[in-house]
């Protein structure tokens, strides 16, 4: 296996930064278990002492990462749920329920850095359960618990348990999305393709509506 090289990441960066940066990218590219805390100091140019001091171990580097990337999905869905519509009864639309909570997700596939973030959510699939969950919650649980008080508003009628199914059968949808394994493209002989994120935003919202409002 070729060693890691400091061209990874661009040296104007304060340490801290080259650090994320370089360790961003070798997750993404190798998934995290099979990349060490001294592979990501050689890729980002510094020696393993100033990343135990800046963050002590690659768990930390990995969880202040995923934080850093995933606040801005947190504030935009945060800001959009605190912002939906709702009738005369206190209800809101299923689909800008779904439309809140699933377009600052797929707005990231519109830029490299979104890209790299989505690969790397995709990676935390296979992490340690300790690790998903503290990283992941610590990002991400405020936000889908809004969703889920707002999706139960929506469909006053369904049972707490068919919510919480339908709601992880949304997160599989949207993750698998955004991670883009290009296996329709590969069946269609790349005649279709499922880059294009507002597209895609459009036709999850009508699929996954269709499933939490099934019998």
């Amino acid at each position: 296996m070729a060693e890691a090289t400091t061209d990874l990441v661009e040296p104007e960066l304060s340490t801290p930064e080259r650090i994320l940066q370089a360790a961003e990218r070798l997750f993404s590219e190798r998934g995290i278990g099979d990349v060490s805390l001294r592979e990501i100091t050689t890729a980002a140019g510094v020696n393993s002492a100033a990343a135990h001091y800046h963050f002590g171990s690659k768990d930390a580097v990995l969880e202040e990462l995923f934080t850093r990337r995933a606040e801005p999905i947190a504030r935009q869905r945060e800001q959009m749920l605190g912002a939906l519509k709702l009738n005369r009864q206190g209800t809101p639309q299923l689909e800008d329920v779904l439309r809140a909570f699933l377009k600052p997700a797929l707005d990231l596939l519109k830029t490299p850095e979104g890209v790299a973030f989505t690969r790397l959510r995709a990676r935390m699939v296979f992490e340690r359960e300790e690790v998903r969950r503290q990283v992941m919650g610590k990002s991400f649980d405020r936000t889908n618990e809004m969703a889920l008080q707002a999706l139960a508003k929506a469909l006053p009628k369904l049972a707490p348990t068919e919510l919480y199914w339908r709601f992880h059968f949304m997160l599989g949808t949207m993750v698998y999305t955004m991670a883009r394994p290009g296996r329709i493209e590969a069946l269609t002989h790349d005649s279709f393709d499922t880059y294009d994120a507002d597209a895609g935003l459009e036709q999850m919202v009508r699929f996954v509506a269709a499933g939490f409002r099934a019998p």
